[in-house]
């Protein structure tokens, strides 16, 4: 009966969102979609919630892909018999179906496959020209493995510059970043790095300052791996120097590949420090040097690219086509809107609110990731691990931690820059956890963080069922949330 009564009120509670929210096109396509090609969440009872972490594949996909691999055979590309050309032959299709998805003018842009977004951060960071008097600037607001990259520019002896975000929003202050790229370039390599979509916020930096970038002499890193797997990237309007992608954020299988979409004239100023098989044309042991690099993408993909793998690529990027961008843009915003709408109203019996989000409560220039924490009656913070755990409980999975994104975190959580210090001083290597005890224990914050985020298969029954499961909890005193306990605790708002 109870079983019953939830499918009666969450039916519903979505023809009440459906009617009030236009953008939430296609109600019964939408959940034509869910079932045809995401069907195993309902039958086995997900609430999925963290596709910033993660993208899901279609049924289709992979049957596709599997009569692919069962109707040819395919070997190493790296030759021209029959089946190295079968191969060699998924690699190109693969190339041209990034470049089209993107539309990226093939005479512009390049595509190295790489095996996920770091990947593709890491061969901008070990070949870029960083050299004394050169620049690193970035925004607080990035993930780790592009905050990694300051590591190769400091080593060479380049200056490293972060514009810091600002509470509550968390973003960027425009005039501070437009007074750091309006500086005069003094003729070394200058480089800018920013997300386009924060993946501990949601917040959707400016894409216009690609071009101000370019007019004051830097080449632009734009980190696309938390925001094309909703939005469009129109790389024939905006046009980045380095774009880093991983694809399974974008449409889940295969999990292995990612690429670096990079301009041509951009590729040809990177210098390798090493090379691989695969990279080469040419190389000989009996002289130092003696070694010619393959053109193009081909010198910066170590080894063997993933040629099987890439024909799903297609395959995914195909099937993200068909569903449109832009309607999955459209859902996730609308019900990220709702979202956003229901934590702000919630409230125990004495008035206090539930939830404290971090970043953008309205939906203006912020995507559907959203950060927070959940609040007892009297304002203490739920244990976001329990949180975790009790959502698990219910088969519903969000993410919890700082998510590779330390910038975001110490802004969101006001940790200041002698309390990280702790968590390096010691010789003995401390773990996030570690970091994270001593810091509260000394201070009393809690720099740990709760992330829920939509995508594709995402439905008004997902948020739904979370809010249900978030509303369980009203009434509850931290420390009751923070332990299991046998006895029945107070009831649950409705």
């Amino acid at each position: 009966m109870r079983h019953e009564d939830d499918e009666s009120e969450l039916r519903e509670a979505e023809a009440s969102f459906a009617s009030a929210n236009p953008g939430y096109r296609d109600p019964e396509a939408l959940h034509e979609l869910r079932e045809r090609e995401y069907g195993r969440l309902d039958e086995r009872g997900h609430t999925y919630l963290d596709y910033t972490g993660g993208g899901l594949y279609a049924d289709s996909q992979l049957r596709r892909h599997l009569e692919l691999l069962a109707s040819d055979v395919f070997g190493n590309p790296h030759s021209h018999n029959p089946t190295s050309l079968a191969s060699t032959a998924i690699v190109q299709s693969a190339r041209s179906a990034v470049l089209a998805f993107f539309d990226a003018d093939p005479a512009e842009y390049e595509v190295v496959f790489t095996q996920n977004a770091s990947g593709a951060l890491k061969l901008v960071g070990e070949s870029y020209p960083f050299e004394p008097r050169g620049t690193y600037l970035l925004s607080y607001d990035n993930h780790n493995s592009v905050n990694g990259i300051r590591e190769f520019a400091r080593a060479r002896g380049a200056d490293v510059v972060y514009v810091p975000v600002y509470r509550p929003d968390l973003r960027l202050d425009a005039d501070l970043v437009r007074r750091h790229l309006t500086t005069p370039s003094n003729g070394t390599a200058r480089l800018f790095a920013y997300p386009a979509q924060s993946n501990f916020s949601g917040v959707m930096h400016p894409l216009e300052w690609v071009q101000l970038a370019h007019d004051h002499g830097w080449d632009v890193l734009l980190d696309c791996a938390a925001f094309v797997p909703t939005n469009r990237l129109d790389l024939s309007a905006v046009k980045p120097d380095f774009v880093p992608l991983s694809f399974y954020k974008m449409f889940g299988y295969p999990t292995g590949i990612g690429a670096l979409l990079v301009r041509r004239e951009k590729l040809d100023q990177l210098r390798r420090p090493w090379f691989a098989g695969g990279t080469i044309t040419l190389a000989s042991v009996q002289g130092a040097g003696w070694y010619r690099l393959a053109p193009g993408a081909a010198g910066f993909e170590d080894g063997t690219v993933d040629y099987l793998g890439l024909s799903a690529v297609t395959i995914g990027l195909e099937h993200l086509s068909s569903v449109g961008i832009d309607r999955i843009h459209d859902r996730v915003c609308v019900l990220a809107g709702w979202l956003l709408r229901e934590m702000a109203s919630r409230r125990h019996s004495n008035g206090a609110p539930m939830f404290r989000v971090f970043g953008p409560t309205g939906t203006d220039r912020r995507g559907a990731t959203i950060a927070f924490y959940m609040l007892d009656p009297a304002g203490d913070i739920y244990d976001v691990y329990r949180i975790e755990k009790l959502a698990g409980e219910e088969r519903i999975s969000l993410r919890t931690g700082c998510f590779c994104n330390p910038g975001d975190g110490e802004i969101a959580h006001r940790i200041t820059r002698d309390e990280m210090a702790e968590c390096f001083e010691d010789s003995v290597p401390v773990t996030l956890a570690g970091c994270q005890r001593l810091i509260e224990d000394a201070t009393g914050k809690v720099p740990n963080t709760i992330r829920i985020s939509l995508g594709i298969a995402t439905t008004f029954g997902d948020v739904w069922r979370f809010m249900r499961f978030a509303t369980s909890l009203a009434d509850r005193p931290a420390a009751y949330v923070a332990e299991p306990h046998d006895e029945p605790g107070p009831p649950a708002l409705d």
